[in-house]
């Protein structure tokens, strides 16, 4: 969320709410308990699942240690608690809660349980992020939406970084026919066809945000390497035994992606609001354009 928040600071900063201090204070309790509602749900309903799990079947439900019937309460109380604050955000802010949390009911529960199916489980989950940046570009202040490259360059590096995920998984069981009791989607996979997805997701994170940068933002250009070290570093977590990045909790315990996501983190905000006159000089066509 806080990097639609630096976005909308940058590009709109007109229309930035007096008040944003305060909302952006209720917009993360906000957008924390929704999410905590979407965990909850997806703990519950992966369960039966989990413990195929060489790891995930110790966790509380999968081992039978949660009252169900309370889980499920626990799901909906935190989404109407959670939405209750949006609506004190902005009316657009509350909407988005409301469809992050519809998309946890579409990804878990049956009879869409997009969760089972293959590529679409991942598209599905990952479209959180560009509705988390959404979220942060409300809070702002501004109405209208942010530019679509902007939010599908969001929605290509989830899907990269939760298709790395897969793969670690699937070749830490090492079995397929383990992994597809485990995840459905594995049925139709191979450790070849993930990292092709993996590919596929990483040069459409990186053209739509070039697109957004040229379009909106050119001073952005100047984080890319810092970007696709971040992408080069994550994608080698994954080749590691027990690979931390099945766990996501733990990614902080890995020095080297936390200085290069700082790194990135601390240029790219600055970038946001630094304006620096020169650089459209140095990308002016050399060559004839053609129209």
């Amino acid at each position: 969320m806080i990097p639609g928040i630096l976005v909308a600071m940058g590009i709109d900063p007109v229309h930035m709410a007096p008040d944003l201090p305060l909302r952006i204070v209720i917009g993360l309790a906000s957008i924390c308990l929704v999410a905590s509602s979407y965990y909850v749900i997806n703990e519950v309903m992966d369960a039966p699942f989990d413990r195929w799990h060489p790891i995930k079947c110790k966790r509380p439900v999968p081992s039978g240690r949660v009252n169900l019937p309370l889980a499920y309460v626990q799901w909906i109380v935190l989404m109407l608690v959670g939405v209750g604050l949006g609506l004190l955000v902005s009316l657009h802010f509350a909407a988005t809660m409301m469809v992050l949390w519809l998309m946890s009911c579409i990804y878990n529960l049956p009879p869409l349980r997009v969760k089972d199916v293959p590529y679409l489980d991942v598209l599905a989950e990952s479209v959180n992020n560009p509705l988390r940046l959404l979220a942060g570009w409300f809070i702002v202040g501004t109405a209208y939406l942010p530019p679509a490259s902007l939010l599908l360059s969001y929605w290509m590096a989830g899907a990269y970084f939760m298709t790395i995920k897969r793969y670690a998984e699937y070749r830490e069981i090492a079995d397929p026919a383990r992994a597809t009791a485990y995840r459905k989607s594995f049925a139709s996979f191979t450790e070849e066809r993930l990292l092709v997805a993996i590919m596929f997701y990483a040069s459409a994170a990186m053209l739509f945000l070039g697109a957004f940068a040229m379009r909106y933002r050119l001073e952005l250009t100047l984080a890319f390497p810092l970007i696709a070290l971040v992408m080069a570093i994550y994608l080698s977590l994954a080749f590691r035994d027990n690979s931390p990045v099945q766990r996501p909790e733990h990614l902080y315990r890995e020095p080297m992606l936390m200085l290069s996501i700082a790194a990135c983190a601390i240029i790219m905000g600055i970038l946001m609001v630094v304006n620096i006159p020169f650089l459209p000089q140095l990308i002016t066509p050399t060559a004839p354009t053609v129209r």
